[in-house]
Formats: structure tokens, C-alpha cells, sequence
């Protein structure tokens, strides 16, 4: 017989726990990566805009319409115009807020929050 001090190891039961909740933390990862992939898109293309030549004086109808181009190209597709704000207190800045929701997995939604702004200064 050998005593407890000889024996090491995990047993089948304990790696079958870490590797459940390995999985789940997998599964999240792959569930949520979509969302902050389309974020950095996003911000990506509105550092873009604030690169463009003259961007400060282009008009909220032209600030949209090159977004939108962007958009196409970068395969984004959670953002509206009713999620876009112009603002011009400090310069002129373009602010994004919107929210990305989609279904985690059975009656369970994700929702993330995502907002980024660009100052078009002259």
C-alpha cells in the first residue's frame, strides 16, 4: 500500500473541472471577440477621418458619408447614424456611442457599451 505522501497529481475529476471552465472562458472569449473587434474597426476608422486633409471643414453629411465608406470596407455594421454625434464646443469633435447586443448562449444576451471620439481641430 502507498501512503499519501508518494502520490502527485490531479485527479480525472479535478483536470475534468479546469478543463469546463477552461472551455467557458474560451467560449466567452470567442463570443465576445466579434464585438471588440468591430469597436477597433471603429475607432480605426474615425482616426481616419480625423487624417483626412481638411477634415474640420467638412460638413456632418460629408463626416457621414466617409464614415459609412469606412464602414463598408471595415465590415462594420452595429453602428447607425442615430448613434453618431457632432459636437462643437472644444473644435469639432465626431463622438460614436453605441451599444452591441447579441444573444451568449440560450436566453442569455451580452450587451457592451462602447463610445469614441475624435477632435477634427483645425
Amino acid at each position: 500500500m502507498r501512503s499519501k505522501k508518494n502520490q502527485r497529481g490531479i485527479t480525472l475529476m479535478g483536470f475534468m473541472m479546469v478543463l469546463s471552465v477552461l472551455g467557458f472562458f474560451i467560449f466567452l472569449g470567442l463570443r465576445l471577440f466579434p464585438a471588440y473587434s468591430e469597436f477597433n474597426s471603429v475607432k480605426s476608422d474615425m482616426e481616419g477621418l480625423k487624417a483626412q486633409p481638411n477634415a474640420a471643414s467638412l460638413s456632418p453629411a460629408r463626416v457621414l458619408d466617409f464614415l459609412y465608406r469606412r464602414f463598408d470596407i471595415s465590415y462594420v455594421s452595429t453602428v447607425k447614424p442615430e448613434h453618431i454625434f457632432f459636437d462643437k464646443k472644444n473644435g469639432y469633435n465626431v463622438t460614436i456611442r453605441y451599444e452591441y447586443r447579441k444573444p451568449l448562449m440560450g436566453n442569455l444576451d451580452y450587451v457592451a457599451k462602447f463610445e469614441h471620439t475624435v477632435n477634427l481641430a483645425k
